[in-house]
């Protein structure tokens, strides 16, 4: 519903609704708590509703992923050293798994359109469009105007976790990557083993300036990550990954793709990141 408004802005802009624009000098605004209304809890009785309908999506074909599936064998291999990312090259139709081979640890997932970088993984729209957590089914959603499935997960063996008493699930979709940037405002360090920067070399390793490298790496899925937000403060957080040598995360490329992993530095991400705490 559009109705009337008064806002508090210092400049006007295109709006379908009419509204009163007051300015005020920092010396004026001398309000304090706000009180709540009388009809508070009926405001915040409003019923919730799903932003975004998908039944019109193609519904996940598991007999025909299944059929895929059988058929497979492994082709090539990939390492990440800890601290480190690497980039990788999936044909369309082909299956890729992201797999725990040592201990428990974290990976940070880059994807794009193999024949075009710009058109690439769009988390926040796959995330309105399936969930804050991904699992088997889900598809990884690519950036405008393209709107496409990238890959579609076709087996998780972490999907047995759901969601646990801290509200928190694995394999998000709500987390950026940890990155340079914020470390140095939140604790005036420099560290340059963060994920932005171990996907960054892991494009120039392919031929890319730094600058277009850097302008290339976005939004990560959390593979393995366990996360949430607190019950009371509705902070993001992380625990301890339950994944296990030998879990893994399967998909299929429904075009091909270019992606890129890189194993965060704080292993589990049990109690830190962005440095090289974790042994």
């Amino acid at each position: 519903a559009m109705a009337a408004f008064t806002t508090r802005l210092a400049r006007n802009l295109p709006c379908p609704v009419s509204r009163s624009a007051q300015i005020f000098s920092r010396s004026v605004v001398t309000e304090g708590a706000v009180s709540p209304p009388a009809d508070a809890e009926a405001r915040r009785a409003a019923k919730p509703v799903i932003c975004y309908e998908v039944d019109s999506l193609p519904k996940f074909d598991s007999k025909f992923y299944e059929n895929v599936r059988q058929g497979m064998k492994k082709v090539d291999e990939i390492v990440v050293p800890p601290r480190d990312a690497k980039a990788f090259e999936v044909p369309k139709g082909h299956l890729f798994r992201i797999v725990s081979v040592e201990g428990p640890q974290v990976g940070d997932l880059n994807v794009w359109n193999l024949d075009n970088l710009p058109e690439r993984f769009y988390t926040s729209k796959t995330r309105q469009l399936h969930a804050t957590h991904l699992s088997r089914g889900d598809r990884l959603w690519s950036t405008f105007p393209f709107m496409r499935p990238l890959a579609t997960i076709t087996f998780d063996t972490l999907e047995w976790y759901g969601w646990d008493s801290d509200n928190a699930g694995v394999h998000d979709v709500i987390g950026s990557r940890c990155d340079p940037y914020t470390n140095a405002v939140l604790r005036g360090e420099d560290y340059d083993r963060c994920c932005h920067s171990n996907l960054t070399r892991a494009l120039v390793e392919r031929g890319l300036s730094i600058k277009e490298a850097e302008d290339h790496v976005h939004d990560v899925l959390n593979v393995f990550m366990c996360t949430g937000f607190t019950l009371d403060s509705h902070q993001y957080f992380m625990k301890a990954s339950p994944v296990r040598p030998g879990d893994y995360i399967e998909f299929f490329a429904e075009v091909s793709i270019l992606g890129a992993l890189s194993t965060c530095p704080g292993g589990d991400c049990s109690a830190s990141h962005s440095d090289d705490a974790t042994a």
